[in-house]
């Protein structure tokens, strides 16, 4: 078996390792303390907004409000997926859905919502709605969106 080295250690590096631990807990002394506070204090909605008033404000900036140029409700019908395989039906019921909205709205770009997504594929692959409600939005940029109508 070999031995093992041991490691002499100097003095100089204890004193290197042990100034270079007293600057790490002075950086962590400098964190920024949060004042304590009671729930009794700050039960009011007028101190609880004071409190929170800062972040309010950055959330409002932040949601840039579109404009919908068009806003129009269709009953698109989808009957004609119905032709071909069985296992392909809701899949051809959304493209028939994005045909038709691209030839009577001809987007820049078409987003179809969660719920029109669910609500064609909602009996499964094999039995998708025969029509639709829609309801569908243009804005400035001629982005065109689907919604559920009803």
């Amino acid at each position: 078996m070999a031995k093992k080295k041991s490691k002499e250690i100097s003095l100089d590096d204890l004193e290197e390792e042990l100034v270079e631990s007293e600057d790490l807990e002075e950086e962590e002394d400098e964190i920024e303390e949060i004042e304590e506070f009671r729930l009794d204090e700050i039960s009011d909605e007028e101190e609880v907004s004071e409190v929170f008033e800062e972040e309010f404000e950055e959330i409002e900036e932040e949601a840039p409000k579109e404009e919908i140029i068009d806003e129009r409700i269709y009953i698109i019908p989808l009957a004609k997926a119905r032709r071909g395989p069985r296992n392909k039906w809701a899949k051809k019921g959304v493209r028939y859905l994005r045909e038709f909205m691209e030839r009577h709205f001809k987007p820049e770009s078409l987003i179809i919502s969660q719920e029109v997504n669910e609500a064609i594929w909602a009996r499964g692959i094999q039995k998708p709605p025969r029509k639709i409600k829609i309801r569908a939005t243009k804005n400035i940029d001629g982005l065109v969106v689907c919604y559920l109508a009803e």
